[in-house]
Protein backbone atom coordinates (compact mmCIF):
# COMPACT_ATOMS: atom_id res chain seq x y z
CA UNK A 1 0.00 0.00 0.00
CA UNK A 2 2.85 2.42 0.90
CA UNK A 3 4.51 1.69 -2.38
CA UNK A 4 1.25 2.59 -4.32
CA UNK A 5 0.79 5.71 -2.59
CA UNK A 6 4.56 6.60 -3.22
CA UNK A 7 3.24 6.55 -6.84
CA UNK A 8 0.76 8.71 -6.68
CA UNK A 9 0.85 12.47 -7.75
CA UNK A 10 0.74 15.01 -5.51
CA UNK A 11 -2.60 17.36 -5.08
CA UNK A 12 -3.57 19.50 -7.68
CA UNK A 13 -4.36 21.97 -5.12
CA UNK A 14 -7.93 22.79 -7.26
CA UNK A 15 -9.88 19.13 -6.29
CA UNK A 16 -7.89 17.96 -3.93
CA UNK A 17 -5.94 20.05 -1.71
CA UNK A 18 -3.26 19.35 0.67
CA UNK A 19 -4.00 19.91 4.40
CA UNK A 20 -1.60 23.07 4.08
CA UNK A 21 -4.22 24.76 1.47
CA UNK A 22 -6.95 23.45 2.94
CA UNK A 23 -10.59 25.18 2.42
CA UNK A 24 -11.50 24.88 6.16
CA UNK A 25 -9.44 23.74 9.33
CA UNK A 26 -11.62 20.95 9.71
CA UNK A 27 -13.95 19.03 7.21
CA UNK A 28 -17.04 19.15 6.34
CA UNK A 29 -18.38 17.48 9.15
CA UNK A 30 -17.92 18.86 13.19
CA UNK A 31 -17.91 16.60 16.10
CA UNK A 32 -19.79 17.99 19.28
CA UNK A 33 -19.56 17.63 22.70
CA UNK A 34 -21.18 18.35 26.18
CA UNK A 35 -23.22 17.61 28.97
CA UNK A 36 -26.41 17.24 26.45
CA UNK A 37 -24.46 14.33 24.12
CA UNK A 38 -21.70 13.01 26.32
CA UNK A 39 -20.99 10.44 24.23
CA UNK A 40 -20.85 12.99 20.52
CA UNK A 41 -23.30 14.37 18.06
CA UNK A 42 -22.66 15.29 14.56
CA UNK A 43 -23.05 18.35 12.99
CA UNK A 44 -22.11 19.41 9.00
CA UNK A 45 -20.48 22.22 8.84
CA UNK A 46 -20.44 22.96 5.59
CA UNK A 47 -21.78 25.77 4.07
CA UNK A 48 -23.32 27.68 7.05
CA UNK A 49 -23.40 30.88 7.57
CA UNK A 50 -22.64 31.07 11.02
CA UNK A 51 -21.24 28.40 13.34
CA UNK A 52 -22.73 29.02 17.09
CA UNK A 53 -26.54 29.75 18.04
CA UNK A 54 -28.21 29.79 21.66
CA UNK A 55 -32.22 29.30 21.52
CA UNK A 56 -34.64 27.37 23.71
CA UNK A 57 -35.73 23.78 23.26
CA UNK A 58 -38.86 23.01 21.59
CA UNK A 59 -39.32 19.02 22.14
CA UNK A 60 -41.06 16.16 19.99
CA UNK A 61 -40.83 13.05 20.63
CA UNK A 62 -40.63 11.86 17.36
CA UNK A 63 -40.62 12.92 13.72
CA UNK A 64 -43.76 12.81 12.77
CA UNK A 65 -45.16 15.55 15.48
CA UNK A 66 -42.55 17.64 14.49
CA UNK A 67 -43.41 17.58 11.19
CA UNK A 68 -47.11 18.21 12.01
CA UNK A 69 -45.41 21.53 13.48
CA UNK A 70 -43.77 22.08 11.06
CA UNK A 71 -46.15 22.54 8.03
CA UNK A 72 -48.92 24.15 10.74
CA UNK A 73 -45.74 26.84 11.05
CA UNK A 74 -45.31 26.21 14.50
CA UNK A 75 -41.56 26.60 14.18
CA UNK A 76 -40.08 29.94 14.91
CA UNK A 77 -36.75 31.55 14.91
CA UNK A 78 -35.04 31.43 17.80
CA UNK A 79 -35.96 27.40 18.64
CA UNK A 80 -33.91 24.80 19.40
CA UNK A 81 -35.83 21.81 18.02
CA UNK A 82 -35.57 18.82 19.53
CA UNK A 83 -36.43 15.26 17.83
CA UNK A 84 -36.08 12.13 20.10
CA UNK A 85 -36.91 8.77 20.01
CA UNK A 86 -35.69 8.53 16.63
CA UNK A 87 -32.07 6.64 17.14
CA UNK A 88 -31.00 3.32 16.72
CA UNK A 89 -33.24 1.46 19.62
CA UNK A 90 -35.45 4.67 19.81
CA UNK A 91 -36.34 4.31 16.39
CA UNK A 92 -36.34 2.01 15.98
CA UNK A 93 -33.33 1.85 12.72
CA UNK A 94 -32.40 5.42 13.37
CA UNK A 95 -34.44 7.21 10.53
CA UNK A 96 -33.14 10.29 8.88
CA UNK A 97 -34.88 13.38 9.60
CA UNK A 98 -33.97 14.75 6.38
CA UNK A 99 -37.95 15.48 5.42
CA UNK A 100 -38.33 17.13 8.98
CA UNK A 101 -35.14 19.81 7.82
CA UNK A 102 -36.48 20.32 4.37
CA UNK A 103 -39.59 21.49 5.79
CA UNK A 104 -38.03 23.78 7.71
CA UNK A 105 -35.44 25.35 5.26
CA UNK A 106 -38.27 25.73 2.88
CA UNK A 107 -39.45 28.11 5.19
CA UNK A 108 -36.30 30.44 5.15
CA UNK A 109 -35.69 28.95 8.65
CA UNK A 110 -32.51 27.14 8.11
CA UNK A 111 -30.20 29.71 9.64
CA UNK A 112 -32.89 31.23 12.35
CA UNK A 113 -33.61 28.27 13.89
CA UNK A 114 -31.27 24.60 15.49
CA UNK A 115 -32.13 20.87 15.03
CA UNK A 116 -30.76 18.29 17.28
CA UNK A 117 -31.97 14.87 17.29
CA UNK A 118 -30.62 10.74 18.05
CA UNK A 119 -31.85 10.23 14.34
CA UNK A 120 -29.08 11.32 11.81
CA UNK A 121 -29.26 13.03 8.70
CA UNK A 122 -28.12 12.70 4.63
CA UNK A 123 -25.87 14.50 2.95
CA UNK A 124 -28.07 17.25 1.55
CA UNK A 125 -29.17 18.28 4.87
CA UNK A 126 -28.36 22.10 5.66
CA UNK A 127 -28.72 24.43 8.43
CA UNK A 128 -28.07 24.06 11.98
CA UNK A 129 -28.97 20.16 12.10
CA UNK A 130 -27.43 18.31 14.77
CA UNK A 131 -28.19 14.27 14.56
CA UNK A 132 -26.43 10.95 16.29
CA UNK A 133 -27.36 12.65 19.32
CA UNK A 134 -25.69 9.88 21.98
CA UNK A 135 -26.77 8.27 24.23
CA UNK A 136 -29.85 7.90 22.45
CA UNK A 137 -33.15 9.14 24.56
CA UNK A 138 -34.82 5.57 24.59
CA UNK A 139 -31.70 4.79 26.97
CA UNK A 140 -31.86 7.46 29.06
CA UNK A 141 -29.31 9.61 27.89
CA UNK A 142 -29.35 13.60 28.47
CA UNK A 143 -32.01 14.62 25.06
CA UNK A 144 -34.78 12.24 26.99
CA UNK A 145 -34.68 14.71 30.27
CA UNK A 146 -34.67 18.38 28.01
CA UNK A 147 -37.62 20.07 28.45
CA UNK A 148 -39.55 22.64 26.24
CA UNK A 149 -38.13 25.99 26.88
CA UNK A 150 -34.26 24.80 28.42
CA UNK A 151 -31.71 26.73 26.75
CA UNK A 152 -29.28 25.59 24.85
CA UNK A 153 -25.92 26.73 23.69
CA UNK A 154 -23.73 25.08 20.40
CA UNK A 155 -20.52 26.39 19.05
CA UNK A 156 -19.29 23.98 16.32
CA UNK A 157 -15.87 26.77 16.19
CA UNK A 158 -15.34 25.09 20.19
CA UNK A 159 -17.13 21.52 19.29
CA UNK A 160 -19.52 21.87 21.63
CA UNK A 161 -23.32 21.51 23.09
CA UNK A 162 -24.78 22.87 26.35
CA UNK A 163 -27.75 21.91 28.07
CA UNK A 164 -28.12 25.21 29.95
CA UNK A 165 -29.52 24.23 33.50
CA UNK A 166 -27.71 22.89 36.80
CA UNK A 167 -26.53 19.25 37.35
CA UNK A 168 -29.10 19.00 40.09
CA UNK A 169 -31.85 19.72 37.95
CA UNK A 170 -30.79 16.63 35.70
CA UNK A 171 -30.23 14.23 38.19
CA UNK A 172 -33.77 15.83 39.77
CA UNK A 173 -35.12 14.55 36.09
CA UNK A 174 -32.94 11.69 35.68
CA UNK A 175 -34.47 10.17 38.86
CA UNK A 176 -38.11 10.60 37.73
CA UNK A 177 -37.20 9.32 33.84
CA UNK A 178 -38.67 5.99 32.77
CA UNK A 179 -38.23 4.82 29.19
CA UNK A 180 -41.27 5.32 26.37
CA UNK A 181 -43.12 2.09 26.56
CA UNK A 182 -43.44 0.67 22.66
CA UNK A 183 -44.73 -2.44 21.34
CA UNK A 184 -42.50 -4.24 19.10
CA UNK A 185 -42.37 -7.35 17.20
CA UNK A 186 -40.41 -9.90 15.28
CA UNK A 187 -37.26 -8.77 13.57
CA UNK A 188 -37.85 -4.54 14.61
CA UNK A 189 -37.74 -6.14 18.60
CA UNK A 190 -34.93 -8.02 18.07
CA UNK A 191 -33.51 -5.12 16.51
CA UNK A 192 -33.50 -2.68 19.37
CA UNK A 193 -32.93 -5.35 21.96
CA UNK A 194 -29.34 -5.93 19.89
CA UNK A 195 -28.20 -2.42 18.69
CA UNK A 196 -25.79 -0.32 19.95
CA UNK A 197 -24.73 3.08 20.07
CA UNK A 198 -24.53 4.79 16.91
CA UNK A 199 -21.19 6.57 18.23
CA UNK A 200 -19.89 2.76 17.67
CA UNK A 201 -22.05 2.55 14.29
CA UNK A 202 -25.10 1.18 15.40
CA UNK A 203 -23.72 -2.10 15.00
CA UNK A 204 -25.73 -5.81 16.28
CA UNK A 205 -22.15 -7.00 17.17
CA UNK A 206 -20.34 -7.18 20.74
CA UNK A 207 -16.92 -6.11 18.66
CA UNK A 208 -15.10 -5.10 15.79
CA UNK A 209 -13.08 -8.09 13.91
CA UNK A 210 -9.19 -6.69 13.15
CA UNK A 211 -9.26 -5.86 9.48
CA UNK A 212 -6.25 -7.25 8.09
CA UNK A 213 -4.55 -3.68 6.45
CA UNK A 214 -1.06 -5.17 5.80
CA UNK A 215 -1.04 -7.32 2.82
CA UNK A 216 1.64 -8.87 0.65
CA UNK A 217 -1.43 -9.02 -2.12
CA UNK A 218 -0.75 -7.13 -5.06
Amino acid sequence: MQDQLARTSPPDGRVVRSIENAIAPTGGLTLLKGNLCPEGALLKVAGLAKLTFSGFATVFENEEDCARAAISRRIVPGMVVIIRNEGPKGGPGMREMLGVTALIYGQGLGEHVALITDGRFSGATRGMCIGHASPEAAVGGPLALVQDGDPIQIDANAGTIHLAISEQQLEERRSRWRPTQRVLSGLLEKYSMSVRSATVGAVTHSGAVDWPFETDDP
